[in-house]
């Protein structure tokens, strides 16, 4: 039985919202599945993704295959960079602390580069009406001017 982590879409139509999940191959892509084990929203920036890390790496090694996204979404989060370190440690190359301390050295820069990025998107995006953003319309301003019946536009006398 092969088994795959994949996407499995929820919400709304043009609203995506995905579960991470390991299911059967031949399983349907919204149907039965075996775990979840996160969740990924693509609407917020940047994308948001719940992952637990342990369960995706126990599948990993247990042979599950990740789709394309969803390997980005592992590689992203460091879980196939931890794969590979824990194949080194198996290897003989170097033990467990030395390993557990390369990982959490990269992922402190990770966290601190996404971090910085964030920032700086929300600098380049600020809200609708706040400064820097798109002014406001004033209503009634651009509205063409009405005509009378002479063809002349209305005057206060006439308005009266």
């Amino acid at each position: 039985m092969p088994v795959k982590i994949r996407l499995q879409r929820h919400g709304s139509k043009k609203r995506p919202f995905y579960f991470i999940v390991v299911a059967d191959a031949r399983a349907p892509r919204d149907g039965k599945f075996i775990q979840k084990i996160g969740t990924y929203n693509p609407l917020t920036v940047p994308a948001s993704v719940q992952l637990d890390r342990q369960k995706a790496l126990d599948w990993l090694h247990k042979g599950a295959q990740p789709t394309d996204t969803v390997r980005r979404i592992l590689s992203y989060k460091g879980v196939l960079y931890l794969k590979h370190l824990l194949r080194g440690v198996k290897l003989g190359l170097f033990d467990d602390a030395a390993a557990m301390e390369k990982f959490q050295k990269w992922h402190g820069e990770h966290e601190a580069q996404m971090k910085k990025r964030h920032e700086e998107n929300r600098k380049a995006r600020p809200g609708r009406r706040g400064p820097g953003g798109p002014p406001m319309r004033r209503v009634g301003m651009d509205r063409p001017e009405r005509k009378t019946e002479g063809g002349a536009a209305p005057t206060a006398s006439a308005e009266a």
